[in-house]
């Protein structure tokens, strides 16, 4: 498996992958919600506050992760957040997942990220370091459907200290319906 960060030219396949795989797992409209979404974060993100990751079989996409900024109106940290995250379907359950979200992370840490905080199933986060964490430790920047499922890890090696301030992600995630 080789981990890739050059993302312009397989933007079209990466957006592929995220529609085939939700909506394989929840349905056409979920697939093509998603799809939409990473259209518009590759879009609309600014450079710098857009990270995608991919993982490649024999330069075949396997799995792709992207990561936007969050800002936090009274904390200086550099904190990104990871979403969404898609492993071909037929390739689920092998560690593609997990290997690419891990490399993710140590190439953030490696573009100066403080923290990382993500939304989504805890029991699969949490074999790549993600805890559990409340909005009085990280508000979201959306009300959250499912707060069991917020979770953030410390980048720096140290423990995660609450983040200060109201959230703010990049305009193409600021939409309730992913929240």
């Amino acid at each position: 498996m080789q981990f890739a960060e050059d993302y312009k030219d397989r933007i079209p396949e990466i957006t592929g992958l995220f529609r085939s795989v939700f909506a394989a797992s929840e349905g056409k409209s979920e697939g093509d919600l998603i799809a939409s979404l990473v259209q518009e974060m590759f879009a609309t993100t600014a450079a710098g506050d857009l990270f995608a990751f991919s993982a490649l079989d024999g330069g075949s996409l396997a799995g792709s992760i992207l990561f936007t900024r969050l800002r936090y109106d009274q904390d200086s940290r550099t904190v990104f957040i990871l979403s969404p995250v898609a492993v071909q379907t037929q390739r689920q359950g092998q560690g593609i997942g997990q290997e690419l979200i891990s490399h993710g992370l140590n190439a953030m840490r490696g573009h100066g990220a403080d923290a990382a905080v993500t939304y989504g199933d805890p029991a699969y986060y949490c074999k790549v370091g993600f805890q559990q964490i409340t909005e009085a430790q990280a508000a979201a920047p959306q009300p959250l459907s499912h707060p069991e499922g917020w979770q953030a890890q410390s980048l720096k090696g140290a423990e995660l200290t609450p983040l200060r301030g109201r959230a703010h992600c990049v305009p193409a995630l600021d939409n309730p319906v992913y929240w």
